[in-house]
Protein backbone atom coordinates (compact mmCIF):
# COMPACT_ATOMS: atom_id res chain seq x y z
CA UNK A 1 0.00 0.00 0.00
CA UNK A 2 1.26 3.23 -0.70
CA UNK A 3 1.96 5.66 1.98
CA UNK A 4 -0.31 8.18 2.34
CA UNK A 5 2.45 10.89 2.26
CA UNK A 6 3.11 10.32 -1.18
CA UNK A 7 -0.05 11.26 -1.82
CA UNK A 8 0.34 15.11 -0.15
CA UNK A 9 3.62 15.05 -1.58
CA UNK A 10 3.84 13.81 -5.37
CA UNK A 11 0.80 13.61 -6.86
CA UNK A 12 1.61 14.24 -10.41
CA UNK A 13 4.20 11.13 -9.55
CA UNK A 14 1.54 8.86 -8.71
CA UNK A 15 -0.67 9.34 -11.58
CA UNK A 16 2.02 8.94 -14.26
CA UNK A 17 3.26 5.78 -12.11
CA UNK A 18 -0.43 4.61 -12.55
CA UNK A 19 -0.82 5.35 -16.10
CA UNK A 20 2.13 3.69 -16.36
CA UNK A 21 0.54 0.10 -15.22
CA UNK A 22 -2.49 1.11 -17.58
CA UNK A 23 -4.44 1.82 -14.14
CA UNK A 24 -7.98 3.13 -15.39
CA UNK A 25 -9.46 4.99 -12.10
CA UNK A 26 -7.46 7.76 -11.82
CA UNK A 27 -10.42 9.53 -9.76
CA UNK A 28 -9.50 7.79 -7.27
CA UNK A 29 -6.16 9.62 -6.51
CA UNK A 30 -8.46 12.87 -6.25
CA UNK A 31 -10.90 11.17 -3.52
CA UNK A 32 -7.61 9.75 -1.54
CA UNK A 33 -6.03 13.37 -1.36
CA UNK A 34 -9.60 15.02 -0.48
CA UNK A 35 -10.40 12.42 2.25
CA UNK A 36 -7.17 12.90 3.88
CA UNK A 37 -7.85 16.39 3.99
CA UNK A 38 -10.69 15.85 5.71
CA UNK A 39 -9.25 13.52 8.00
CA UNK A 40 -6.10 15.75 9.30
CA UNK A 41 -8.96 18.39 9.82
CA UNK A 42 -11.51 16.23 12.17
CA UNK A 43 -8.45 15.08 13.45
CA UNK A 44 -7.10 18.64 14.38
CA UNK A 45 -10.89 19.59 15.54
CA UNK A 46 -11.00 15.97 18.00
CA UNK A 47 -7.47 17.00 19.62
CA UNK A 48 -8.70 20.89 20.03
CA UNK A 49 -11.76 18.95 22.00
CA UNK A 50 -9.72 17.17 23.92
CA UNK A 51 -7.43 19.96 25.06
CA UNK A 52 -9.91 21.92 25.82
CA UNK A 53 -11.62 18.75 27.92
CA UNK A 54 -8.15 18.81 29.97
CA UNK A 55 -7.56 22.51 30.39
CA UNK A 56 -11.76 22.81 31.87
CA UNK A 57 -10.81 19.69 34.22
CA UNK A 58 -7.87 21.51 35.60
CA UNK A 59 -10.23 24.68 36.05
CA UNK A 60 -12.74 22.17 37.76
CA UNK A 61 -10.31 21.24 40.27
CA UNK A 62 -9.14 24.85 41.30
CA UNK A 63 -12.92 26.31 41.05
CA UNK A 64 -13.95 23.53 43.92
CA UNK A 65 -10.49 24.08 45.82
CA UNK A 66 -11.52 27.62 46.31
CA UNK A 67 -14.95 27.10 47.03
CA UNK A 68 -17.02 28.34 43.95
CA UNK A 69 -19.29 25.45 43.70
CA UNK A 70 -21.41 26.69 41.13
CA UNK A 71 -19.00 27.66 38.81
CA UNK A 72 -17.25 24.22 38.94
CA UNK A 73 -20.55 22.66 38.03
CA UNK A 74 -20.90 24.95 35.02
CA UNK A 75 -17.53 23.60 34.02
CA UNK A 76 -18.85 20.32 34.58
CA UNK A 77 -21.35 20.65 31.89
CA UNK A 78 -19.36 22.42 29.49
CA UNK A 79 -16.47 19.75 30.18
CA UNK A 80 -19.12 16.76 29.16
CA UNK A 81 -20.80 18.76 26.62
CA UNK A 82 -16.89 18.89 25.02
CA UNK A 83 -16.45 14.81 25.59
CA UNK A 84 -19.82 14.49 23.38
CA UNK A 85 -18.17 16.45 20.81
CA UNK A 86 -14.92 14.86 20.80
CA UNK A 87 -16.80 11.28 20.88
CA UNK A 88 -18.63 12.43 17.84
CA UNK A 89 -15.56 13.48 15.98
CA UNK A 90 -13.73 10.40 16.79
CA UNK A 91 -16.34 8.28 15.04
CA UNK A 92 -15.95 10.63 11.79
CA UNK A 93 -12.73 10.16 12.35
CA UNK A 94 -12.51 6.16 12.19
CA UNK A 95 -15.24 6.17 9.57
CA UNK A 96 -12.87 8.66 7.45
CA UNK A 97 -9.76 6.30 7.69
CA UNK A 98 -11.74 2.95 7.01
CA UNK A 99 -12.70 4.67 3.76
CA UNK A 100 -9.14 5.86 3.22
CA UNK A 101 -7.64 2.35 3.66
CA UNK A 102 -10.77 1.01 1.51
CA UNK A 103 -9.36 3.17 -1.19
CA UNK A 104 -5.59 3.28 -0.75
CA UNK A 105 -5.46 -0.42 -1.29
CA UNK A 106 -7.10 -0.01 -4.40
CA UNK A 107 -3.84 1.68 -5.79
CA UNK A 108 -1.41 -0.86 -7.18
CA UNK A 109 2.41 -0.44 -6.56
CA UNK A 110 4.01 2.28 -8.59
CA UNK A 111 6.46 1.17 -10.97
CA UNK A 112 10.21 1.55 -10.99
CA UNK A 113 11.35 4.56 -13.67
CA UNK A 114 12.90 1.43 -15.29
CA UNK A 115 9.79 -0.12 -16.55
CA UNK A 116 9.17 -0.24 -19.86
CA UNK A 117 5.53 1.04 -21.66
CA UNK A 118 3.63 -1.26 -22.91
CA UNK A 119 -0.10 -3.57 -22.18
CA UNK A 120 0.75 -7.19 -22.75
CA UNK A 121 3.94 -9.60 -22.62
CA UNK A 122 4.92 -9.15 -25.86
CA UNK A 123 5.92 -5.45 -24.43
CA UNK A 124 8.62 -7.00 -21.79
CA UNK A 125 11.65 -6.15 -23.09
CA UNK A 126 14.37 -8.72 -22.75
CA UNK A 127 17.22 -7.75 -21.04
CA UNK A 128 19.75 -10.99 -21.32
CA UNK A 129 19.93 -14.40 -22.53
CA UNK A 130 22.14 -17.78 -21.57
CA UNK A 131 22.30 -21.44 -21.53
CA UNK A 132 22.55 -23.64 -24.38
CA UNK A 133 20.20 -24.42 -26.91
CA UNK A 134 18.98 -28.13 -27.38
CA UNK A 135 19.22 -29.81 -30.72
CA UNK A 136 16.78 -32.19 -30.66
CA UNK A 137 16.30 -34.57 -33.41
CA UNK A 138 13.27 -36.06 -35.16
CA UNK A 139 10.84 -37.35 -33.06
CA UNK A 140 11.73 -35.36 -29.65
CA UNK A 141 8.44 -35.67 -27.62
CA UNK A 142 7.02 -33.02 -25.34
CA UNK A 143 7.01 -33.90 -22.08
CA UNK A 144 3.76 -35.16 -21.40
CA UNK A 145 4.42 -37.59 -23.32
CA UNK A 146 7.88 -38.26 -21.56
CA UNK A 147 6.19 -38.24 -18.36
CA UNK A 148 3.75 -41.71 -20.02
CA UNK A 149 7.05 -43.69 -21.47
CA UNK A 150 9.05 -43.33 -18.45
CA UNK A 151 5.68 -43.39 -15.99
CA UNK A 152 7.23 -40.21 -14.17
CA UNK A 153 3.91 -38.51 -13.61
CA UNK A 154 0.16 -39.92 -13.62
CA UNK A 155 -2.36 -36.83 -14.82
CA UNK A 156 -5.04 -38.90 -15.12
CA UNK A 157 -4.88 -40.21 -11.65
CA UNK A 158 -4.37 -36.69 -10.17
CA UNK A 159 -8.08 -35.56 -12.05
CA UNK A 160 -9.55 -38.78 -10.62
CA UNK A 161 -8.14 -38.20 -6.90
CA UNK A 162 -8.31 -34.29 -6.93
CA UNK A 163 -9.33 -32.92 -10.60
CA UNK A 164 -7.33 -31.82 -12.96
CA UNK A 165 -4.13 -29.47 -12.17
CA UNK A 166 -2.92 -32.27 -9.36
CA UNK A 167 -0.73 -34.72 -10.78
CA UNK A 168 0.28 -37.87 -8.78
CA UNK A 169 4.09 -38.18 -9.21
CA UNK A 170 5.63 -41.39 -9.41
CA UNK A 171 8.73 -43.52 -8.87
CA UNK A 172 11.38 -41.76 -10.70
CA UNK A 173 9.37 -38.21 -11.68
CA UNK A 174 8.49 -38.23 -7.21
CA UNK A 175 12.62 -38.51 -6.64
CA UNK A 176 13.29 -36.17 -9.37
CA UNK A 177 11.05 -33.47 -8.03
CA UNK A 178 12.52 -34.38 -4.28
CA UNK A 179 16.03 -34.02 -5.76
CA UNK A 180 15.42 -30.38 -7.29
CA UNK A 181 13.82 -29.44 -4.38
CA UNK A 182 16.78 -30.47 -2.13
CA UNK A 183 19.14 -28.81 -4.96
CA UNK A 184 17.41 -25.32 -4.84
CA UNK A 185 17.40 -25.40 -1.02
CA UNK A 186 21.16 -26.33 -0.56
CA UNK A 187 22.32 -23.64 -3.16
CA UNK A 188 20.42 -21.04 -1.50
CA UNK A 189 21.62 -21.76 1.89
CA UNK A 190 25.45 -22.11 0.31
CA UNK A 191 24.12 -18.36 -0.86
CA UNK A 192 23.66 -16.72 2.42
CA UNK A 193 19.67 -17.63 2.67
CA UNK A 194 18.42 -19.28 6.25
CA UNK A 195 15.76 -21.54 5.71
CA UNK A 196 12.30 -21.77 6.74
CA UNK A 197 9.06 -24.59 6.53
CA UNK A 198 5.91 -22.50 7.30
CA UNK A 199 2.39 -23.29 7.64
CA UNK A 200 0.62 -23.68 4.02
CA UNK A 201 -2.39 -21.72 4.94
CA UNK A 202 -2.17 -18.25 6.18
CA UNK A 203 -4.88 -16.12 8.04
CA UNK A 204 -6.40 -13.31 6.22
CA UNK A 205 -4.12 -10.70 8.10
CA UNK A 206 -1.21 -12.34 6.17
CA UNK A 207 -2.79 -12.45 2.59
CA UNK A 208 -3.43 -8.85 3.09
CA UNK A 209 0.10 -8.24 3.97
CA UNK A 210 1.69 -9.07 0.68
CA UNK A 211 -1.22 -8.22 -1.34
CA UNK A 212 -3.02 -11.36 -2.49
CA UNK A 213 -6.30 -9.66 -0.37
CA UNK A 214 -7.99 -8.16 -1.96
CA UNK A 215 -6.29 -8.12 -5.49
CA UNK A 216 -6.27 -11.72 -5.46
CA UNK A 217 -8.68 -13.17 -3.21
CA UNK A 218 -10.86 -15.12 -6.22
CA UNK A 219 -7.23 -17.34 -7.41
CA UNK A 220 -6.48 -18.65 -3.92
CA UNK A 221 -8.57 -21.36 -2.26
CA UNK A 222 -10.40 -20.35 0.72
CA UNK A 223 -10.85 -22.53 4.09
CA UNK A 224 -14.19 -20.95 4.92
CA UNK A 225 -15.25 -22.21 8.21
CA UNK A 226 -11.63 -21.52 9.89
CA UNK A 227 -11.21 -17.96 7.14
CA UNK A 228 -8.02 -19.42 6.41
CA UNK A 229 -6.17 -19.58 2.69
CA UNK A 230 -4.15 -22.30 0.75
CA UNK A 231 -0.92 -20.17 0.10
CA UNK A 232 -0.11 -19.39 -3.95
CA UNK A 233 3.37 -18.89 -3.02
CA UNK A 234 5.71 -19.06 0.08
CA UNK A 235 6.52 -15.45 0.07
CA UNK A 236 3.03 -14.87 1.45
CA UNK A 237 3.70 -16.87 5.25
CA UNK A 238 7.72 -16.16 4.89
CA UNK A 239 7.60 -12.55 4.49
CA UNK A 240 4.77 -12.16 7.24
CA UNK A 241 7.55 -13.80 9.81
CA UNK A 242 8.30 -10.39 10.57
CA UNK A 243 4.86 -8.35 10.14
CA UNK A 244 3.91 -5.64 13.21
CA UNK A 245 7.56 -5.78 14.37
CA UNK A 246 10.49 -3.08 14.23
CA UNK A 247 13.75 -5.27 13.34
CA UNK A 248 17.46 -4.07 14.52
CA UNK A 249 19.13 -2.26 11.77
CA UNK A 250 22.02 -4.97 12.05
CA UNK A 251 19.51 -8.16 11.09
CA UNK A 252 19.65 -6.58 7.64
CA UNK A 253 19.54 -7.80 5.17
CA UNK A 254 17.29 -10.42 6.59
CA UNK A 255 17.62 -13.44 3.78
CA UNK A 256 14.98 -16.32 4.21
CA UNK A 257 14.44 -19.28 1.95
CA UNK A 258 11.38 -21.85 1.91
CA UNK A 259 10.10 -24.82 -0.22
CA UNK A 260 6.26 -25.08 0.21
CA UNK A 261 3.48 -26.70 -1.81
CA UNK A 262 1.32 -23.81 -4.06
CA UNK A 263 -2.12 -23.65 -4.40
CA UNK A 264 -3.82 -21.72 -6.95
CA UNK A 265 -6.89 -21.51 -8.41
CA UNK A 266 -6.02 -20.22 -12.04
CA UNK A 267 -9.87 -20.14 -12.92
CA UNK A 268 -10.02 -19.66 -16.59
CA UNK A 269 -6.92 -21.98 -17.85
CA UNK A 270 -7.71 -24.14 -20.60
CA UNK A 271 -6.08 -24.94 -23.79
CA UNK A 272 -2.75 -26.44 -25.26
CA UNK A 273 -0.97 -23.71 -23.19
CA UNK A 274 -1.80 -25.15 -19.96
CA UNK A 275 -1.36 -28.70 -21.05
CA UNK A 276 0.66 -31.23 -18.42
CA UNK A 277 2.83 -29.38 -16.39
CA UNK A 278 2.58 -26.11 -17.81
CA UNK A 279 -0.36 -24.82 -15.26
CA UNK A 280 -1.05 -26.48 -12.63
CA UNK A 281 -3.43 -25.96 -9.26
CA UNK A 282 -0.14 -27.30 -7.40
CA UNK A 283 2.79 -27.53 -7.21
CA UNK A 284 5.81 -27.31 -5.46
CA UNK A 285 8.44 -24.30 -5.52
CA UNK A 286 11.58 -22.85 -3.82
CA UNK A 287 11.05 -19.26 -2.72
CA UNK A 288 13.46 -16.42 -2.06
CA UNK A 289 12.72 -13.14 0.49
CA UNK A 290 14.95 -10.48 1.47
CA UNK A 291 14.09 -7.61 3.77
CA UNK A 292 16.26 -4.90 3.23
CA UNK A 293 17.41 -1.03 3.69
CA UNK A 294 15.31 1.47 1.06
CA UNK A 295 19.15 2.18 -0.27
CA UNK A 296 19.91 -1.20 -0.95
CA UNK A 297 16.63 -2.65 -2.50
CA UNK A 298 17.63 -2.82 -6.17
CA UNK A 299 21.33 -3.51 -5.88
CA UNK A 300 19.86 -6.74 -4.26
CA UNK A 301 17.12 -7.40 -6.89
CA UNK A 302 19.57 -7.51 -9.64
CA UNK A 303 21.63 -9.64 -6.54
CA UNK A 304 18.79 -12.30 -5.94
CA UNK A 305 18.28 -12.29 -10.25
CA UNK A 306 21.69 -13.24 -10.76
CA UNK A 307 21.40 -15.86 -8.59
CA UNK A 308 18.32 -17.34 -10.11
CA UNK A 309 20.56 -17.33 -13.23
CA UNK A 310 23.21 -19.19 -11.80
CA UNK A 311 20.90 -22.21 -10.61
CA UNK A 312 19.46 -22.16 -14.40
CA UNK A 313 23.44 -22.40 -15.10
CA UNK A 314 23.26 -25.46 -13.49
CA UNK A 315 20.56 -27.17 -14.79
CA UNK A 316 22.52 -26.48 -18.19
CA UNK A 317 19.12 -24.94 -19.40
CA UNK A 318 18.64 -22.23 -22.16
CA UNK A 319 16.66 -18.94 -20.43
CA UNK A 320 15.71 -15.42 -20.90
CA UNK A 321 15.79 -12.56 -18.64
CA UNK A 322 12.98 -10.06 -18.92
CA UNK A 323 12.23 -6.79 -17.64
CA UNK A 324 8.09 -6.46 -17.26
CA UNK A 325 6.33 -3.72 -18.74
CA UNK A 326 3.81 -1.74 -16.82
CA UNK A 327 0.79 -3.52 -18.00
CA UNK A 328 2.33 -7.23 -17.60
CA UNK A 329 3.71 -6.34 -13.63
CA UNK A 330 2.07 -7.72 -10.94
CA UNK A 331 -0.35 -5.67 -8.50
CA UNK A 332 2.07 -5.09 -5.69
CA UNK A 333 5.70 -4.84 -7.49
CA UNK A 334 7.49 -1.82 -7.98
CA UNK A 335 10.21 -3.60 -10.89
CA UNK A 336 10.04 -7.59 -11.87
CA UNK A 337 12.13 -9.73 -13.89
CA UNK A 338 10.89 -12.57 -15.52
CA UNK A 339 12.95 -15.82 -16.20
CA UNK A 340 11.84 -17.79 -19.04
CA UNK A 341 13.32 -21.31 -20.15
CA UNK A 342 13.25 -22.44 -23.63
CA UNK A 343 11.38 -25.82 -24.07
CA UNK A 344 12.89 -27.38 -27.15
CA UNK A 345 9.77 -30.22 -27.58
CA UNK A 346 7.18 -27.22 -27.17
CA UNK A 347 8.98 -24.72 -29.51
CA UNK A 348 7.74 -21.97 -26.87
CA UNK A 349 9.84 -20.04 -23.87
CA UNK A 350 8.05 -20.92 -20.47
CA UNK A 351 8.10 -19.01 -17.40
CA UNK A 352 9.94 -20.44 -14.14
CA UNK A 353 10.22 -17.87 -12.24
CA UNK A 354 9.88 -13.74 -11.51
CA UNK A 355 12.17 -11.95 -9.32
CA UNK A 356 10.61 -8.57 -7.62
CA UNK A 357 10.79 -5.33 -5.53
CA UNK A 358 8.07 -4.48 -4.03
CA UNK A 359 9.69 -1.14 -2.27
CA UNK A 360 7.91 -0.52 1.31
CA UNK A 361 4.57 -1.28 -0.94
CA UNK A 362 4.62 -4.71 1.60
CA UNK A 363 5.55 -3.59 4.65
CA UNK A 364 3.55 -0.59 4.56
CA UNK A 365 1.06 -2.84 4.87
CA UNK A 366 2.47 -5.49 7.48
CA UNK A 367 4.35 -2.74 9.18
CA UNK A 368 7.85 -4.07 9.30
CA UNK A 369 10.16 -1.61 10.61
CA UNK A 370 13.22 -0.65 11.31
CA UNK A 371 15.59 2.20 13.21
CA UNK A 372 17.66 4.23 11.01
CA UNK A 373 21.17 6.01 11.86
CA UNK A 374 19.12 9.16 13.54
CA UNK A 375 16.98 6.58 15.67
CA UNK A 376 13.65 7.42 13.45
CA UNK A 377 11.56 4.49 12.08
CA UNK A 378 11.59 3.28 8.84
CA UNK A 379 9.57 0.76 6.31
CA UNK A 380 12.31 -1.78 4.90
CA UNK A 381 11.81 -3.04 1.87
CA UNK A 382 10.81 -6.68 0.81
CA UNK A 383 11.66 -8.59 -2.72
CA UNK A 384 11.03 -12.03 -3.36
CA UNK A 385 11.92 -14.45 -6.40
CA UNK A 386 11.15 -17.68 -7.10
CA UNK A 387 14.68 -20.18 -7.13
CA UNK A 388 12.57 -22.24 -9.04
CA UNK A 389 8.77 -23.18 -9.67
CA UNK A 390 9.02 -27.22 -10.07
CA UNK A 391 6.98 -28.10 -12.78
CA UNK A 392 8.23 -26.07 -16.18
CA UNK A 393 11.54 -26.58 -14.67
CA UNK A 394 11.03 -30.21 -14.87
CA UNK A 395 9.13 -30.00 -18.39
CA UNK A 396 11.77 -27.94 -19.41
CA UNK A 397 14.30 -30.66 -18.16
CA UNK A 398 13.04 -33.85 -19.44
CA UNK A 399 12.26 -32.16 -23.16
CA UNK A 400 15.62 -30.57 -23.40
CA UNK A 401 17.54 -33.29 -22.46
CA UNK A 402 16.11 -36.61 -23.78
CA UNK A 403 18.11 -38.57 -25.94
CA UNK A 404 17.75 -41.82 -27.53
CA UNK A 405 19.12 -43.77 -24.45
CA UNK A 406 16.54 -41.37 -21.58
CA UNK A 407 16.71 -38.73 -19.77
CA UNK A 408 20.44 -37.55 -19.49
CA UNK A 409 20.92 -35.46 -16.08
CA UNK A 410 22.90 -32.42 -15.75
CA UNK A 411 25.52 -32.65 -13.69
CA UNK A 412 24.74 -30.50 -10.37
CA UNK A 413 21.46 -32.67 -9.90
CA UNK A 414 23.18 -36.34 -10.10
CA UNK A 415 24.38 -36.59 -6.09
CA UNK A 416 20.56 -35.52 -5.28
CA UNK A 417 18.89 -38.01 -7.79
CA UNK A 418 21.67 -40.79 -7.16
CA UNK A 419 22.09 -41.36 -11.09
CA UNK A 420 22.40 -39.41 -14.28
CA UNK A 421 19.74 -40.99 -16.91
CA UNK A 422 16.22 -41.54 -15.92
CA UNK A 423 14.99 -44.66 -18.87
Amino acid sequence: MLQIQLFRQDKERIIEGLKKKNFKNLEIVDEIIALDEQKRQIQQTSETFQAQVNQASREIGQLMAAGNKEEAEAKRSEVNRLKEDAKAAGVQLGELEARLEELLVQIPNLPHTSVPEGKTPEDNEVVRTGGPMPELGAGALPHWDITTKYNLIDFELGTKITGSGFPVYINKGARLQRALISFFLDFNIAGGYTEYYPPHMVNAASAYGTGQLPDKEGQMYHMQTDNFYMIPTAEVPVTNIYRDEIVKAEQLPIRMTAYTPCFRREAGSYGKDVRGLNRLHQFDKVELVQLVKPERSYETLEEMALHIEKLLHELELPYRVLRLCGGDMSFTSALTYDFEVYSAAQGRWLEVSSVSNFENYQTNRMKIRYKDEQGKTQLVHSLNGSSLALPRIMACLLENHQTPEGIRLPKALVPYFGSGIIN
